[in-house]
């Protein structure tokens, strides 16, 4: 029983889990002795293009006998009055059939494969009776919504007679207009009547506007009594045949239409008809929108004939239905107005890759966006542009990969052709609120491919972080940092340059002279770009990011602008040249005028302490210009050489009552001497690498100075540093070796500080 059920659920579960890819019209209607044509899509893979396809008629036990394939088959039925043809380049095949019949009606498939398969489209074929007319009937057959002309001879003893013409309805005729200036009201401004001039034998109606009401036997009469004029017409309106449309999902298409230079001045509209078969409003050229399209639907400036045409990009499978184009006043769909008709199959078995709608961003930070396009378009131009809802909407381009970036983006905008193989990449820096919006990719390649990504800017904090612009002195060295989180270590790290036809990373050939290099210290986590010399040609943008392979991540953008050196100015500190963008430095060399780093010659006192906040690669100790001024008077320098012997009187009783308590304490672990610019401890002398004795100050993670006189406690790390164990030496060897180091300093700053005055 368990086998049985499980049978049943296997041989229903494809039916109704799978939708077929394959598409076609859902009803065919035609008259006996005419003809159709049926045109089915199919997803144009290399498989689909070269498999067997089939036209079938579905019998009353289920199963659909072939009759025509594409591999020559047609039954008996068929022969000589039917045919299918393949286009493999568009993805469809099209069935002709002649000579229609009332037997042809019923319900077919087009599909691929084997008939059982599921791979088809159910169609409905329905062949009517034609109507029975009076011998010597015109057939005028029109569009709803479009204008015909109705042509009514008489003889020539008729011509100063009333003409006419009436509608037949039943066994009755009504009058519809007439010579005498009658006008049915339901024909109310949209019917007239023309006579020529003498000599031309027939006169015309004119019927704007048609409805399906309007359909219908129309008799035309000139003169009354046994001697009058008729003539008959069979006015047919149609509406109009819907044009099967196939797309891709995630893709886009386009709806062209075409509704005459009679309404070329009226308002144009694109509905979707819904279950209720009333008609929805998608977009209009007065202003309004369906908002399930906010961002991704333009309509085209009209022509002059009256034609225009609407992109939708991002197609959804909700986007699926018929669709009407119209034109009216109102914007919206009015009965006798003409319209064009689509129905549209939004395919899932898409080619079109995925990627994301919705890219997030913070203010000031950086986003990067994939667009895809046709991969057998490499060579194609790309653009990238952004949306804008007002009026019928537009989308000005914004860069395009030939060169051209608007003005406003310049440094904070490229398209790369990475990664390449059917996607391109756009980077987008330095954002701002009003950033946030739709953005379109496109082509002039394969207009199927448009694809449109929302950006939205969240709170936050850029993850990179740069200084600000800065100003370079031609002819020195530049350096500028880019701090990165741990997150980022796995990344690869680079500078490039900014131009607009892209951003080439540094080094780069193309540089000539300027010896532009890039370097990296993950343990850091800086990487720092080092132009050396600055010429002119460095100036401009340069961006700091992370990659993966050919894939980009976040950048930061830094402004370089290059000046002549200024007289009595001094270079930036290294200090300053690795501090983190949010970090402070006290009384330096350099200060900063419209985000720009440059240096202050008014400026020369010694510079402070910088602290390390941990994400700089490492703080070096800041220069201080030993030289002492010429304006400074001797009675400072003889304060001076008061002062000092004073003061290493002092710090000579410091270092003695230090070493007393040495000699008690075994656990001292630091000595404070004061009154001298050093900081020396028992784990300096067996560390040297780390603190005193270290041979590039850089390396160090806290730097400190202080000036002569000033007492400074250095604070103890809270990092334990793994070192091999050494032998230790007692605390009193310790402390005599310092107290030895000590006097023999202390002795060179005392004969120093006194040949000062005598040298003054």
């Amino acid at each position: 029983m368990l086998l049985f059920v499980l049978t049943c659920l296997l041989a229903v579960f494809p039916a109704i889990s799978t939708k077929s890819p394959i598409f076609g019209p859902q009803e065919v209607s035609s008259v006996e002795g005419n003809s159709v044509s049926i045109k089915c899509y199919y997803p144009p893979t290399s498989v689909n293009r070269h498999t067997r396809k089939y036209w079938c008629r579905k019998g009353a036990s289920g199963r659909c006998i072939t009759l025509v394939s594409s591999e020559g088959y047609v039954s008996s039925n068929y022969a000589g009055r039917a045919n299918l043809t393949n286009f493999p380049e568009n993805g469809t095949f099209v069935v002709n059939i002649a000579q229609l019949s009332r037997d042809d009606s019923g319900h077919y498939k087009c599909g691929l494969g084997i008939n059982s398969r599921g791979l088809s489209f159910d169609v409905s074929l329905e062949v009517s009776q034609g109507p029975e007319l009076p011998n010597d009937t015109e057939v005028y057959t029109v569009d709803v919504g479009r204008t015909v002309t109705i042509k009514c001879p008489f003889k020539t003893e008729n011509a100063p007679k009333t003409k006419a013409l009436y509608k037949k309805i039943g066994q009755t005729s009504v009058l519809v207009i007439d010579s005498r200036n009658y006008v049915n009201p339901n024909y109310k401004d949209r019917i007239r009547l023309r006579i020529p001039g003498t000599g031309q034998l027939i006169f015309t109606v004119v019927i704007d506007r048609l409805r399906l009401s309007d359909h219908g036997l129309y008799l035309c009469q000139a003169g009354d009594g046994s001697n009058h004029d008729e003539k008959n017409a069979d006015l047919q309106v149609l509406e109009p045949e819907p044009e099967l449309v196939y797309e891709d999902l995630r893709g886009s298409v386009t709806f062209h239409c075409a509704l005459g230079l009679e309404v070329a001045n009226v308002a144009k509209f694109l509905c979707r008809v819904n279950s209720r078969e009333t008609c929805d409003v998608v977009i209009n050229t007065l202003g309004k929108r369906d908002s399930a399209f906010e961002g991704r639907i333009l309509l085209n400036p009209q022509d002059k004939d009256g034609s225009f045409s609407v992109v939708i990009t991002g197609l959804r499978k909700e986007d699926e239905g018929r669709y009407l184009c119209g034109a009216h006043s109102d914007g919206q769909l009015q009965e006798g107005w003409p319209i064009q008709a689509w129905q549209l199959f939004v395919n899932e078995e898409s080619t079109i890759p995925r990627s994301p709608t919705v890219v997030k961003g913070v203010a000031g930070g950086s986003v990067a966006v994939l667009c895809p396009y046709n991969p057998k378009e490499s060579k194609s131009l790309k653009y990238w542009c952004l949306w804008e809802g007002a009026q019928n909407g537009r989308c000005p381009l914004l860069v395009e990969s030939q060169g051209l970036v608007q003005e406003q983006y310049e440094g904070r905008l490229s398209l790369l052709q990475e990664p390449g193989n059917g996607t391109f990449t756009v980077i987008l820096n330095q954002l701002t609120t009003q950033d946030a919006g739709f953005y379109w990719c496109l082509t002039n390649g394969d207009t199927r491919w448009r694809t449109t990504v929302e950006i939205k800017i969240i709170e936050g904090e850029p993850n990179l972080k740069v200084p600000g612009n800065v100003t370079a002195v031609l002819g020195e060295t530049l350096n500028i940092p880019c701090h990165f989180p741990c997150k980022f270590s796995s990344y690869e790290k680079y500078w490039c340059k900014w131009s607009n036809t892209g951003c080439q990373t540094l080094p780069s050939q193309d540089e000539g002279p300027s010896e532009a290099f890039v370097n990296c210290d993950e343990n850091s986590r800086l990487v720092s770009l080092t132009l050396n010399p600055v010429t002119r040609a460095d100036e401009g943008w340069y961006w700091c990011g992370v990659k993966q392979g050919h894939f980009y991540g976040e950048t930061a953008a830094v402004y370089v602008a290059v000046e002549e050196k200024v007289a009595g100015s001094r270079d930036v500190s290294p200090a300053q040249a690795d501090a983190a963008p949010d970090e402070k430095v006290l009384d330096s060399g350099v200060r900063e005028i419209e985000n720009k780093a440059i240096q202050d010659p008014r400026l020369f006192a010694e510079e402070k302490v910088v602290a390390d906040t941990g994400d700089q690669a490492g703080g070096s100790r800041a220069s201080v210009d030993s030289s002492s001024s010429e304006e400074q008077g001797g009675s400072s320098k003889a304060l001076v050489s008061t002062l000092v012997p004073l003061g290493l009187v002092l710090a000579l009783g410091a270092v003695v009552v230090g070493v007393a308590r040495a000699r008690h304490r075994k656990n001292v672990d630091r000595v404070s001497i004061r009154s001298y610019r050093t900081d020396i401890s028992m784990s300096d002398f067996e560390n040297s690498r780390e603190f005193g004795a270290n041979d590039n100050m850089g390396a160090s993670s806290i730097t400190q100075e202080t000036s002569l006189g000033e007492f400074v406690a250095t604070p103890e790390s809270t990092t334990e540093t793994k070192e091999p164990k050494k032998a230790k030496r007692s605390s009193k060897d310790e402390a005599e070796m310092a107290y030895k180091d000590f006097l023999l300093q202390s002795s060179t700053m005392a004969t120093e500080a006194q040949e000062g005055p005598q040298e003054a």
